[in-house]
């Protein structure tokens, strides 16, 4: 990799600054801005504006996500067309973003509803890409859903940057060459969870699974399998849950007489506020097995999923993407924006998907086209840093993001109804990385045939 690749320079920002001397006068076309010859799906050249696709769950289970997704994704648009304070395009660092839209075309929006179905979010997006005429889709609360349209972006030469997906999946044996993802996943948040379960609970605990059924569960399942089983705790059994069931009272049940001393719930939104709501109302948390307290771990949290489980969070320890206390420039340019805009503080949600826009646009600027082979080739082994979760690389090879992971604590004694995450610990971004090739996959070709 080049050293000005390392650093998120493009050629053309390189020569914009006239670090490349005496070659400027021999500059091929296509270091030109909107050089390129080659026709792409919903070209902007002739508009005054670039539409983006913004498909988020509006309705199911992972809804109050898709809300904040929102929220973050029409806050986007603002600083990126030069309204309001310019939230993080005043942190992030290398930047080319100059709240003048993007490549001089100011920045519009069409919305779609998930619904949380992978067949949903697929037609949702198909209609934005065909319909609408947008150049980018995003969101998603939902690896099935992630991995579903990031798929169907790659047939149609459309850019997908992802929402919520925390399955190992989306940028392994399911990465494609035109999505990128900035959330965390399963793998990490075992690597970050499992010292901390050391710590608190002890290497000789025996632990009960409730998984949603689809992929996310699967490899969350998996990751947290193998990291506690490192440990030497062990696993008395894997029970797999379908999304939207409602009422766990069915599976919780057995729980109470098969011997484990810890319950992992891998679920999320409404079935993680259900499944642990219930298994609390059945007395979990107030038994003793084997000699020790009952723990029941979350090992993916968001605040919104604390919100709704009410008292029932507290003291559970999980994993998160991000969280609203943090202190880094980045992260406080966010908050105030999306506390003036919306009177509530983000969610980690929010803060992904902003952050997936601007990440988006500012590689169209360092390209200097929105020609999407020369898009992705600026995010592939992009280095950043000022968007929260310190310096960030979206890996070349699979497109995931690599930063640092926050575990975080139901808070005992919340300050506010906001403040419901107690950081415990922020695992180091080397703790968490790991061979790509381990989960297999093929990105794909740059080039798609129209």
């Amino acid at each position: 990799m080049s050293d000005f690749k390392k650093s998120g320079m493009s050629r053309r920002g390189l020569l914009k600054a006239g670090a490349v001397g005496g070659l400027v006068a021999a500059t091929p076309s296509f270091f030109i801005k909107d050089a390129w010859a080659e026709e792409f799906r919903n070209n902007p050249t002739n508009s005054g504006e670039v539409k983006l696709g913004f498909n988020v769950p509006q309705s199911g289970p992972y809804a109050d996500e898709g809300a904040d997704e929102l929220r973050a994704y029409m806050l986007a648009v603002k600083h990126l067309n030069g309204e309001g304070d310019g939230g993080m395009l005043n942190t992030m660092k290398p930047s080319m973003l100059t709240g003048k839209g993007v490549l001089g075309k100011k920045v519009t929006y069409a919305t779609g509803d998930t619904q949380t179905k992978s067949d949903a979010a697929r037609a949702s997006a198909k209609r934005m890409i065909e319909k609408d005429g947008v150049l980018m889709v995003t969101g998603g609360s939902s690896s099935g859903v992630a991995v579903a349209v990031q798929s169907l972006c790659q047939e149609q030469g459309i850019i997908f940057m992802a929402g919520l997906t925390h399955s190992n999946d989306t940028t392994g044996k399911d990465k494609r060459r035109y999505g990128f993802r900035h959330f965390f996943n399963a793998y990490m948040s075992g690597a970050a969870l499992a010292p901390v379960l050391n710590k608190e609970y002890g290497s000789d605990r025996r632990a009960y699974h409730l998984t949603a059924d689809y992929t996310w569960g699967w490899t969350q399942e998996e990751s947290i399998k193998n990291s506690t089983e490192a440990l030497g705790w062990e696993t008395v059994n894997t029970v797999k849950t379908p999304v939207g069931a409602g009422d766990f009272s069915q599976y919780i049940t057995p729980v109470l007489n098969s011997g484990a001393d810890v319950l992992i719930l891998n679920h999320y939104g409404k079935d993680m506020i259900n499944s642990l709501s219930q298994a609390v109302q059945f007395g979990l948390r107030d038994k003793q097995v084997n000699g020790k307290n009952f723990e029941i771990v979350v090992p993916l949290f968001s605040r919104l999923m604390a919100q709704g489980a009410g008292d029932a969070i507290k003291g559970i320890l999980g994993t998160t993407n991000w969280n609203w206390s943090l202190q880094d420039d980045g992260s406080k340019a966010f908050v105030q924006s999306f506390g003036a805009e919306y009177g509530a503080p983000p969610s980690m949600a929010a803060h992904t998907c902003y952050v997936q826009t601007l990440l988006y646009a500012n590689a169209c600027e360092m390209a200097g086209t929105f020609y999407p082979p020369e898009v992705i080739k600026q995010l592939e082994g992009f280095n950043f840093d000022g968007m929260g979760n310190g310096p960030t690389l979206y890996r070349a090879e699979d497109h995931q993001c690599f930063k640092d992971v926050l575990v975080v604590r139901g808070n005992e004694n919340p300050s506010s109804q906001f403040d419901l995450l107690k950081v415990v610990d922020i695992t180091p971004r080397a703790q968490v990385e790991y061979d790509w090739t381990i989960f297999g996959g093929e990105l794909g070709p740059y080039e798609v045939k129209m």
